[in-house]
């Protein structure tokens, strides 16, 4: 099904076992056209983001342990260079650019793939975590979960939108808000908050911004949060942001990107307000197919803009460094064509 000329091997980032030194690779082996099972589509990468999970994923800090050798990436922009044998109804074609999210692929049969929540399939297929993700130049996926990206938005660009942007546009569009609605975003500044500034400001939400840092102020300022605590020199947050509230509205949502921020959140939400979180209060994990395709389609027309930096996959560990010391401003995205 395809005419490309695949190799029979590549370059992949690697982690041999949970808290292993990352390791590089030029020989990994190269899944071939004649091996993909129906419905597998192999792309060949063009840009990666990089996330927390990432990170998590290789410390194997997390209570549930990520699969060894790994090769972690979840927000992957490629090309799809072949598809299995005996496809059938793909959505998507031979050439065509696509992106890999967390959810690598999900059962679709089930009740929760049935009503729209199939990241919560208990069959589902995890990207970098239980499959092998887009730190690497070819990537084995799912045709009917990869997400077309839209024409003439660039890979670099579209890349973090695919974890990052789908996470925070889905628990807003589920937050019941209305436009003119006060949100508070702590981690305002870090990859998944700036993405909640904009998506927030782009359905017309009023955002006062928590994080730290002249770096990370000056973003939140920059997208369009009206206001700013900084929560190193704030002596009690709960207190600023409700004084910087002169009437009462409502205070919707919390993004817990901030430690402790579930537990202030609950002093200073009004009645009639909404928690966001995995476990639910009103629970939102990730997002699904059609989430991804409105995060992008938003994304792409310029109301959101992934401010990152751009490096070479061989800056993946000190990457994890700099998430790890807090210092991230943004996303970083590795650039997979080099």
């Amino acid at each position: 099904m395809s005419n490309v000329k695949i190799p029979e091997t590549q370059k992949v980032a690697v982690v041999p076992k949970a808290g292993g030194k990352i390791e590089f690779k030029n020989d990994w082996p190269v899944k071939q056209q004649k091996d993909l099972a129906p419905g597998e589509c192999l792309v060949k990468i063009e840009a990666s983001g990089c996330c927390h999970t990432d990170l998590h994923a290789a410390l194997g800090d997390w209570p549930v342990q990520a699969m060894t050798p790994l090769i972690g990436g979840h927000e992957g922009v490629g090309i799809i260079v072949a598809i299995g044998n005996n496809t059938n109804n793909s959505p998507v074609k031979v050439g065509e650019r696509v992106g890999i999210k967390w959810l690598a692929d999900s059962c679709l049969n089930c009740e929760d793939c049935r009503k729209g929540r199939e990241q919560n399939c208990s069959q589902a297929k995890l990207s970098g975590f239980t499959v092998d993700g887009t730190f690497a130049e070819y990537v084995v996926s799912f045709v009917q979960h990869v997400t077309p990206i839209p024409e003439g938005f660039p890979s670099n660009d579209a890349a973090s939108i695919l974890c990052a942007g789908v996470t925070v546009y889905r628990a807003i569009k589920n937050s019941r808000t209305e436009m003119g609605d006060w949100i508070v975003i702590p981690g305002a500044g870090g990859g998944l908050g700036h993405l909640a500034v904009q998506y927030a400001r782009a359905r017309g939400l009023r955002v006062i911004a928590i994080d730290t840092g002249d770096e990370k102020a000056k973003l939140c300022k920059d997208l369009g949060a009206e206001a700013w605590i900084d929560f190193k020199t704030s002596k009690d947050i709960v207190a600023d942001v409700k004084e910087l509230l002169a009437a009462p509205e409502r205070i919707p949502l919390s993004s817990p990107l901030l430690l402790g921020g579930y537990t202030q959140a609950l002093d200073y939400l009004r009645p009639g307000a909404t928690l966001m979180a995995s476990i639910s209060i009103c629970g939102s994990y990730v997002g699904n197919r059609q989430d991804a395709r409105e995060a992008l389609e938003i994304a792409a027309r310029g109301q959101v803009k992934v401010h990152f930096a751009l490096k070479d996959l061989k800056e993946l560990q000190t990457t994890y460094d700099g998430m790890t010391a807090g210092t991230v401003a943004g996303r970083v995205v590795f650039d997979m064509t080099k």
